[in-house]
């Protein structure tokens, strides 16, 4: 069976870098990106298998890094199998202090970026005929939680949701499967950036009473890339979150 190729968006550091790890072990070619030089050049060097990982910096706002992802995943491997569009940032503020700049940010880089690297990569799974795309959102699309304002962020995430759910249906009969992945509160450093110091004292949000690991979101990752009969869905890896709440 020939070697599979998995572009990871975002892949320098937290989830992107923990999808990338696993891919990797499961024996698949990868492509990472990420547009911090620095920690993505970190992070190849830390991954080995360096003949079946290949490295992109850039902006994944910008069309151009999209198509540069899927030209160098056929120049070194041959193929584009799975696309992890993983790459995001995230920031809480106020709604009535967000301004069109704040705003654009979000929409930039979520949505536009995760709109035209998947346009780049659907342009050669439908030669291929077939192949995966998985898109990180967040559970805060369906569940949202008083005291955390982050409106820019979570419209940019709740239209992933609905690229998932409407490039699934057009494609579909090409054998092309579009899912995506709600996680609710994940252990990694995105968690710092939002201004959370201790992530696990938001264990109690989730009915399982604890957070998750990165390791998990890469296990729902590498099911989905393999999954012949699931596309359409956005999974909630939450630990309950949307679920329901304990009292007290």
């Amino acid at each position: 069976m020939k070697t599979q190729t998995v572009i990871v968006t975002g892949a320098s550091t937290g989830i992107g870098k923990a999808i990338a790890g696993l891919f990797l072990q499961q024996g698949y070619n990868v492509v990472i990106n990420s547009a911090n030089q620095d920690n993505l050049e970190e992070t190849f060097n830390e991954l080995g298998n360096h003949e079946r990982l290949a490295m992109i910096t850039g902006d994944i706002s910008n069309p151009a890094t999209g198509q540069l992802l899927v030209d160098t995943a056929l120049t070194r491997f041959g193929t584009v199998d799975v696309l992890i569009n993983n790459a995001g940032i995230f920031e809480p503020k106020p709604f009535l202090d967000v301004d069109e700049a704040h705003l654009d940010r979000f929409l930039n880089i979520n949505l536009k970026g995760t709109y035209f690297t998947s346009q780049s990569a659907i342009r050669q799974m439908l030669k291929q005929e077939g192949g995966s795309i998985i898109n990180i959102g967040t559970v805060l699309v369906d569940h949202a939680i008083g005291g955390f304002p982050a409106t820019a962020p979570i419209s940019s995430k709740g239209g992933i949701h609905a690229l998932t759910k409407q490039l699934a249906a057009e494609f579909g009969l090409n054998n092309i499967r579009v899912n995506g992945i709600a996680p609710g509160i994940i252990r990694s450093p995105l968690q710092a950036k939002t201004g959370v110091s201790d992530a696990d004292s938001l264990a109690g949000l989730h009915l399982l009473n604890r957070i998750g690991e990165t390791t998990d979101v890469a296990a729902l990752a590498l099911y989905l890339a393999e999954s012949n009969f699931v596309t359409g869905e956005i999974i909630n890896l939450d630990g309950g979150h949307v679920s329901g709440h304990h009292i007290g």
